[in-house]
């Protein structure tokens, strides 16, 4: 494949007017068989390199240091994971194998949103093939989700002064209970979620603005309530920087969701919502949040459709 990645690479490596962050240990992670397919990640990032991507375009996650983890997260679960110390409920809440890999994957996923973030301040937008835990709550983990990057990404960025205001736009089939909880009564941050109602989370703490749409609602509905708000909401709050969780478990086959929206759909999603913030000069930290399709090139798929919107989104305003 080398050869080949050359010579697209050379024709075509100024494709991409943006950066990108990503870790080969994402995908590294033994979680045994499970249904978030890890290594999603590596098969992202080897079509990016064949769709012409320069790899001076990738830049490497580093983990999260304590003190950025503790701008979200309680010094006491900061311990319990440091010291593989949670509680059996705490370990069957994550739904998936626990191991100080496991946490250091988290902290590497911290790290590589915040990175994203930072790219997308300096150049307008970014992509971080990886992110978008949003179930992971101040004091506790669940469903897939150790540590809340985008939450924690926010907060230091609104730490650093880099922003006065942040949304983070939640198109995830689930909502993101953990990020809703850790922003509840902070003006600073704005939490929009579009998400399936009948299904995980049961507890759906409220957000900024929360639209919730039922199985088997397919494109339209979907669509619908996403011009409903978007761009108004960008308007109105005027964010410095808008975080966005472009999951592609909507999709109309995956495992874990019932929305039925078809790849064009979700495509258009990501034009709405890219190409309303951009048009307005805000910057879009893009993360891929979730994806459970029984074929993995499916959810693949969808990702990199996302990056090609992203793509065509950014050529017009960079």
């Amino acid at each position: 494949m080398g050869d080949l990645a050359d010579l697209f690479r050379v024709l075509f490596g100024k494709r991409f007017p943006f950066k990108f962050v990503y870790s080969k240990d994402y995908w590294m992670v033994d979680v045994g068989k499970h249904v978030f397919p890890l290594q999603k990640y590596r098969i992202i990032y080897e079509n990016l390199l064949m769709m012409g991507a320069r790899k001076d375009r990738f830049f490497r996650s580093r983990a999260a240091t304590d003190e950025e983890v503790l701008l979200v997260h309680t010094p006491k679960y900061l311990k319990r994971l440091r010291e593989a110390a949670l509680s059996r409920a705490e370990l069957q809440a994550l739904e998936m194998r626990f191991s100080p890999e496991l946490v250091r994957f988290a902290r590497l996923a911290v790290g590589g949103t915040i990175l994203t973030a930072r790219k997308a301040l300096e150049d307008g937008l970014a992509v971080h093939i990886g992110g978008g835990f949003h179930h992971a709550f101040p004091d506790h983990g669940e469903g897939f989700c150790v540590l809340n990057d985008v939450a924690v990404a926010a907060a230091k960025m609104i730490a650093e002064k880099r922003v006065r205001k942040v949304m983070i736009v939640d198109m995830d089939v689930h909502h993101g209970n953990g990020t809703a909880a850790a922003f509840a009564g902070r003006e600073e941050v704005f939490t929009f979620s579009v998400h399936q109602m009948d299904v995980y989370p049961s507890d759906k703490p409220s957000g900024s603005l929360d639209v919730g749409l039922w199985s088997g609602d397919g494109d339209d509905p979907y669509l619908g309530a996403v011009r409903a708000h978007v761009p108004r909401i960008f308007e109105e709050f005027g964010p410095g920087l808008v975080l966005y969780l472009a999951g592609a478990d909507p999709y109309e086959k995956d495992q874990l969701g019932g929305l039925k929206l078809t790849k064009e759909g979700l495509k258009e999603r990501d034009k709405i919502v890219i190409g309303s913030a951009r048009a307005r000069g805000i910057p879009v930290a893009v993360v891929l949040a979730g994806g459970y399709a029984p074929d993995i090139e499916d959810t693949v798929d969808i990702h990199l459709n996302t990056v090609r919107v992203a793509q065509r989104v950014q050529r017009v305003h960079s």
